[in-house]
């Protein structure tokens, strides 16, 4: 079913030459020629490729779970289900598989942006030889558009000081509307609409789901409207349903008292409604519980509510994603060529997220600092989750659950918990077998060869000027029109975090390493690993370990997967973990640089993280100086971070305060007993730090004017890095608030001059 490809090689396309003869003036020249527009290969389909975050195979009702699904119900019943399609366990790793064709080794992406270190797989910087399918398309008269989630711009070049070529508009995208970085408050979120930071909404219903199905469909239309003949490349990548778990409060009531047998007995029934799908084989088994994770009959009353909730807030957050994303394919199913419109579903670009420990959470940035949580602190908040107060995450065994019927989660590269994912794609013009099923193993770098196979599109060898790296995937075409057709590849790897696997012809050597749920590494050695055996053409969920029965051929596969790693740049194998969130400790660009003074003006708003000042570990100075209105003195004057951590420095009634936010477990707040005078002050706020290691206390001390108004101890700091998403503003609060005292935007009510901030020495050397 696929078209033969008939695009040049070699893109752009060269330059227009007027190819008739040209006299001395027009009347004695050949008639003139305007070049022509780019026109796509003729019946080239509209493509819209959805991709939903950190879902589990058996997280939606489409493919046995107990989230409702009805969009990707309607999509499965008119076109194609794949049970074998596979992801790399992990955000921008698989992102970057899936708009280039190539394995994330290949593209530097071993792991998320947040994790980049200085070695060729690693570096988290897109190779120009590893060109993405927008710019591919773009050049062969497509309209493009990008919506959501971006975690393949190097953290470094996320302000708006770029560069932006490696921004989405930089990457073949016309259109970008969404967000920098692996997660995004959902009530408060920080927004870019392609280079211009967004304004924050309004609205009191505002919900970051609904936003982005809004703008996809405003473009698409518009789109469509003004260029009726192309065809569209609309990429949507939601923020759901990675945490934080936010949730309108009335899809969480539907799920109310359903989740209270606990995720044992959900795992035993989502495997019963897979096998009467027929998304599983009849015979599959149901694994073990991942090793560490705990029975629900072991627990007790209150932690059988807290989490029994948690996994409420989930289920509505999927179920409303489902529905938004429902909003977007109505849309496009309205225009004129709806038929010729392929739309290609992705249930989770990894499986389900364990790293809301084993206890749940409130703050997601606790993980990445290496801090758990405990049930009895996070049940004090139980009617708060999935509001606006919390980066909420539930306990791990519901992740797993979610991966039913497969063992292990997120980030578990060596096991299909964390790699297998729901593939659906509709196609009314051409899909013949509506609701038909596919077994052929895939993986994410399949995907853009498909498509270019589909719609008639050669993969350029050239692209802007450098040569291309060769697509490591294979179209999977072939399987549309013929069930039994065997699958487009023989040998994948997997690796992440050092958990590896090997498939070939039907087998899977796996060996993890690490559990996900544990933010904090020990030393490892690969060479002790435990490696399992599994015949996957006949046990599908990877159940019966046949390692000690087939020696040799695990053997074969362990050799085979040093092999793929030496020949995908998968080497050296990095089992660091926090440590590696924190920038200035594995030396990665930084616009800082070595400087250790920086001056800062209003309208600095929204700078990210990575752009903002390093103050974790270290003493520091903030020194403003700002004008004070006679009245109504209020307003924030400068921050860093939002409700999961960092500082705000601001005045409420005159009095200047500083609040230190501890992760969200603690905000020590320090204020001035007396408001300052109306005029000209000079606010300062030192910290003196302890020393001795990582995220030890401190004292600080906030002076007007040369004299002490207020100050205190901490006894601890955060020592990896203050803030997911939200980094520093000057004047007032974008995102998420500091402390929950005020109300956004806490725009200053004077006038701030300048915000000097000065850094000590780091109180650990940096390690590479």
């Amino acid at each position: 079913m696929s078209t033969p490809a008939r695009t040049p090689d070699v893109l752009p396309r060269p330059d227009f030459h007027f190819p008739g003869e040209v006299g001395r003036t027009y009347l004695d020249s050949d008639p003139a020629q305007f070049p022509q527009p780019v026109t796509a290969p003729e019946g080239a389909p509209n493509i819209l490729l959805i991709l939903i975050d950190d879902a589990g195979f058996g997280q939606f009702s489409t493919f046995g779970g107990a989230v409702p699904s009805p969009t990707m119900d309607t999509l499965a019943a008119e076109g194609l289900r794949f049970n074998r399609f596979h992801t790399t366990a992990l955000c921008s790793p698989t992102r970057a598989a899936l708009i280039t064709g190539r394995n994330h080794h290949s593209t530097s992406f071993a792991g998320i942006t947040e994790l980049a270190t200085g070695y060729d797989g690693y570096t988290c910087i897109l190779p120009r030889s590893c060109g993405t399918i927008g710019e591919v398309l773009r050049q062969n008269g497509y309209m493009t558009a990008w919506i959501g989630k971006n975690h393949n711009t190097p953290t470094w070049e996320t302000s708006p000081a770029g560069p932006f070529d490696r921004w989405p508009n930089g990457m073949g995208f016309d259109y970008f509307y969404g967000f920098m970085g692996g997660d995004m408050n959902h009530w408060n979120p920080i927004l870019y609409q392609n280079r211009d930071l967004v304004a924050a909404s309004t609205d009191p219903d505002y919900h970051l789901t609904t936003d982005l199905a809004d703008k996809a469909i405003d473009w698409v239309r518009r789109a469509k409207a003004i260029a009726p003949d192309r065809p569209y490349f609309l990429y949507v990548a939601t923020g759901a349903t990675h945490a934080p778990h936010h949730t309108p409060v009335d899809w969480i009531e539907k799920f109310k008292g359903q989740f209270d047998e606990g995720w044992d007995a959900y795992r035993e029934k989502t495997l019963a409604r897979q096998k009467t799908l027929g998304v599983v084989p009849a015979d599959t088994a149901l694994t073990e519980r991942s090793k560490g994770l705990p029975a629900w009959d072991t627990l007790n009353d209150e932690q059988k509510r807290l989490y029994a909730r948690m996994m409420e807030v989930f289920a509505a957050y999927g179920a409303h994603c489902d529905h938004e994303m429902g909003r977007v394919v109505e849309a496009c199913r309205a225009l004129p060529d709806a038929d010729n419109t392929l739309i290609v579903f992705i249930a989770g670009d990894n499986g389900s997220s364990a790293e809301g420990g084993l206890e749940g959470s409130l703050c997601e940035n606790l993980f990445f600092n290496g801090f758990s949580e405990k049930w009895q602190d996070n049940i004090k908040a139980i009617d708060e989750l999935g509001g606006p107060k919390h980066f909420n995450h539930f306990p791990s065994a519901w992740a797993h659950a979610m991966n039913t019927p497969f063992q292990w989660t997120k980030q578990v590269a060596s096991h299909f918990g964390g790699t297998r994912n729901p593939l659906i794609m509709s196609w009314p013009a051409r899909i013949k077998d509506k609701g038909g099923l596919r077994d052929a193993f895939l993986h994410t770098i399949d995907l853009v060869p498909t498509l270019y196979d589909l719609c008639g599109i050669s993969a350029p060898s050239m692209l802007n000027g450098i040569a291309q790296k060769p697509i490591e995937g294979a179209s999977f075409a072939h399987v549309f029109d013929d069930a039994g057709a065997p699958g487009p590849r023989k040998t994948q790897y997997f690796e992440l975090g050092c958990n590896r696997g090997l498939y070939n012809d039907g087998w899977m050597a796996s060996a993890p390493s690490f559990v996900p749920w544990d933010p904090n590494r020990q030393e490892w050695d690969p060479d002790k690993a435990v490696w399992e055996l599994y015949n996957v053409a006949e046990d599908f969920s990877q159940a019966n370990d046949l390692a000690a029965a087939h020696p040799d051929k695990l053997r074969e596969l362990q050799d085979l997967w040093w092999v793929e790693a030496a020949k995908y740049s998968v080497l050296p194998l990095d089992w660091r973990a926090t440590i590696r969130m924190n920038a200035e400790l594995m030396g990665r660009p930084s616009l800082i640089g070595h400087r250790r003074k920086m001056t800062y003006y209003p309208g600095v708003t929204g700078l990210p993280d990575a752009a903002s000042p390093p103050m974790c570990n270290k003493s520091w100075t903030i020194t403003a100086q700002i004008d004070v209105p006679a009245e109504n003195a209020n307003g924030m004057i400068v921050t860093h971070g939002g409700l999961e951590g960092g500082y705000g420095l601001y005045l409420r009634d005159g009095r200047p305060t500083f609040v230190y936010n501890f992760l969200s477990i603690d905000r020590p707040t320090f204020t001035a007993k007396d408001p300052l005078p109306a005029g000209t002050t000079t606010l300062t706020v030192d910290f003196t730090y302890d020393g001795g290691g990582m995220g030890k206390g401190g004292t600080f001390t906030l002076s007007a004017n040369g004299a002490v108004v207020a100050g205190g101890r901490v006894e601890r700091t955060i020592p990896i890095q203050f803030s997911l998403g939200e980094g520093l503003d000057i004047g007032c609060d974008v995102g998420s608030p500091i402390d929950f005292t005020y109300t956004l935007p806490f725009a200053f009510t004077g006038r701030v001059d300048h915000v000097t901030i000065e850094l000590g020495e780091l109180a650990i050397p940096p390690s590479g």
